[in-house]
């Protein structure tokens, strides 16, 4: 559905064939010419609500389940600046694990940093090293000075703990509330069109001669 909207470009060719003065010429999608949501549409928040993509849960499942239609999984994707649904949706439980047992000899062992709990001056989740982690430092806490190792004031952080959280973190997503769907889908057929200009041919179709 999304490709039937996007509007093609015509480009020409060089000649392969007799005779050759004649030019030939392609039509393609313009895969260059990129939707932006509104800026005062994205001042609103009421216009969209959170949503968390569930264990297993593809584009078109949550598209049917929003709007009853699967081949809308391109909304879904488009209004959170998803641009490849294979790198940018989150993966399922079981193959984030079978990556990270690929990659990485232990990942359920490995640290793969420190982050701090929040005491004194450090915020709970900044992100230290192992240097951190072992020496002793200086803790602050509203005038009161203590001493304290570093592994009392960070935690290790495992491989697999690391990217379940950047993995739980892509579940998070916004998307379009019934009553704004149909708006933005007039919108985006209208921003598809092309204006008259030197290279117009039709509102769906441009040259680039």
């Amino acid at each position: 559905m999304y490709f039937s909207i996007q509007p093609n470009i015509l480009y020409d060719q060089k000649p392969i064939k007799y005779p050759f003065s004649q030019a030939e010429a392609t039509v393609a999608k313009n895969f260059f010419r990129r939707y932006k949501i509104s800026e005062d549409v994205e001042k609103y928040a009421v216009l969209f609500k959170p949503y968390t993509i569930k264990d297993g849960e593809r584009p078109d499942m949550v598209a049917q389940k929003l709007y009853d239609n699967p081949f809308y999984d391109w909304v879904i994707l488009l209004t959170n600046n998803l641009v490849n649904a294979q790198y940018d949706w989150p993966m399922t439980n079981y193959t984030l694990y079978k990556v990270l047992e690929k990659e990485y000899n232990d990942p359920y062992n490995e640290i793969h940093h420190y982050e701090t709990i929040k005491i004194g001056q450090y915020p709970k989740g900044l992100r230290v090293d192992k240097a951190f982690y072992d020496k002793q430092h200086t803790i602050n806490d509203n005038g009161t000075v203590t001493i304290k190792n570093g592994n009392e004031i960070c935690s290790p952080i495992t491989v697999s703990d690391h990217y379940s959280k950047e993995n739980e973190k892509r579940r998070k997503i916004n998307v379009l509330r019934g009553n704004y769907f149909q708006s933005f889908l007039a919108d985006f057929k209208k921003n598809s069109q092309y204006k008259k200009s030197n290279s117009f041919v039709a509102k769906r179709l441009k040259s680039t001669g």
